[in-house]
C-alpha cells in the first residue's frame, strides 16, 4: 500500500470501482452482454418483487429487497450508487446508536457516582 492509500478512510479504500462485474468473455460480445444485463435485471426484479410482497406478509421483506438491489449492483451503476448510499446510512445509524448507548452509560455512571458521594 502507498502512503496515499493509507491516509484514505477505510470505507473509501475498500469500495470497488463502479461498473459491470460480468466475466470478460461476456463483456467482449455486445449481444451476449446485453442478454446478460437483461437476465440480471429480471433476476433482481423477481427478488425485489418477492421482497415487496413480503413487506406486509411474514418474512424478511427489507432484507430480500436489499438482496435484489445487490444482484442489480453486480451490473448496474445506479444500483451500485443506491447500495453504497444504503451501506453508508446503515453505518452512520449504527455509529449513532453506539454513541447514544455510550453517552447513556456515562450518564448512569455519573448518576451512580453522585448518589454514592451523598
Amino acid at each position: 500500500m502507498t502512503a496515499e492509500s493509507d491516509a484514505m478512510p477505510r470505507n473509501i479504500r475498500e469500495e470497488k470501482p463502479l461498473g459491470s462485474r460480468a466475466p470478460r468473455f461476456v463483456q467482449a460480445s455486445r449481444p451476449l452482454h446485453m442478454s446478460w444485463r437483461v437476465g440480471i435485471f429480471l433476476v433482481g426484479l423477481a427478488i425485489v418483487a418477492g421482497g415487496i410482497i413480503m413487506l406486509p406478509l411474514p418474512g424478511p421483506g427489507w432484507l430480500v429487497i436489499f438482496g435484489g438491489m445487490a444482484v442489480w449492483a453486480t451490473e448496474f451503476v445506479w444500483a451500485q450508487h443506491v447500495l453504497r448510499w444504503t451501506k453508508r446510512k446503515y453505518r452512520e445509524g449504527t455509529q449513532w446508536l453506539k454513541d447514544r448507548r455510550a453517552a447513556r452509560k456515562e450518564r448512569k455512571l455519573a448518576q451512580r457516582a453522585e448518589r454514592q458521594s451523598r
